[in-house]
């Protein structure tokens, strides 16, 4: 139980890589906010679970698009838990993949406006996490390769690597680390490749299969750990070595 005391916010997290991360940071100890858009069914699963290894959590329905719904959150969860430690910042809108002339706008500003939301959680966090808090925030390892119809998904994430390298300058005074975690393809609900494609994937990655959910809550559990108070302002690729 080594985040014992600690309160985290997971973002996005009643379903897939976010409820992996919410249920193991819950095994490890930390009570836990999960946030979800639209399903509190699902989230409810969640705090039930995490609820079920002795740890407290709740669910808080947020739009991370909508900068009031950002600062409730951390309001609330300092309301009910009395402080907040660690943010993952998982919530994910519509990944789409389109060439750059077929791209709409309003297709470009679907993910850009979660991309603005996790820029402004990262402010909030700045305000209100504890010392020696931690900070993750979830991005892809497409940010490290060129590819075709993925320049605005690949964009928008590399903007929080860049978001989070600069924040990790400015509160490292604070004993607060700032890193992202960058997975590969990962083995999901919203999971969309032809097998053909998966097996693709799987021959390019030098551990031989896909990444599953809890791959990357193990990667954010030891970055939240005590252990690695010397890590910060890092981009993490998680992906068994497929770049």
């Amino acid at each position: 139980m080594s985040l014992q005391g600690k309160v985290a916010i997971v973002t996005g997290s009643s379903r897939g890589i976010g409820r992996a991360i919410a249920e193991r940071l819950g095994r490890d100890g930390a009570d836990v906010v999960v946030t979800f858009a639209g399903n509190q069914d699902k989230a409810e699963e969640v705090v039930k679970t995490i609820e079920a290894t002795g740890s407290k959590a709740i669910a808080l329905q947020v739009d991370i698009r909508k900068l009031e719904e950002v600062r409730t959150l951390f309001e609330k969860t300092i309301d009910h838990f009395g402080k907040v430690d660690i943010l993952v910042n998982n919530a994910a809108g519509k990944n789409i993949f389109k060439p750059t002339a077929q791209m709409t706008e309003d297709e470009y500003n679907n993910m850009f406006d979660i991309t603005r939301g996790v820029y402004f959680a990262l402010g909030q966090a700045a305000h209100h996490l504890a010392d020696k808090g931690r900070i993750i925030s979830i991005s892809t390892s497409g940010t490290a390769m060129a590819i075709p119809s993925g320049g605005a998904y690949a964009g928008c994430k590399a903007a929080i690597e860049h978001f989070s390298a600069a924040l990790a300058k400015e509160l490292g005074d604070r004993g607060i680390t700032v890193n992202t975690i960058s997975p590969g393809v990962t083995q999901t609900d919203g999971l969309v490749l032809a097998q053909e494609q998966v097996n693709q994937m799987i021959a390019q990655t030098p551990l031989g299969r896909l990444g599953q959910p809890e791959d990357l809550a193990d990667a954010v559990a030891l970055l939240v750990s005590d252990d690695a108070h010397w890590i910060t302002g890092q981009s993490i690729r998680a992906n068994g070595g497929i770049v």
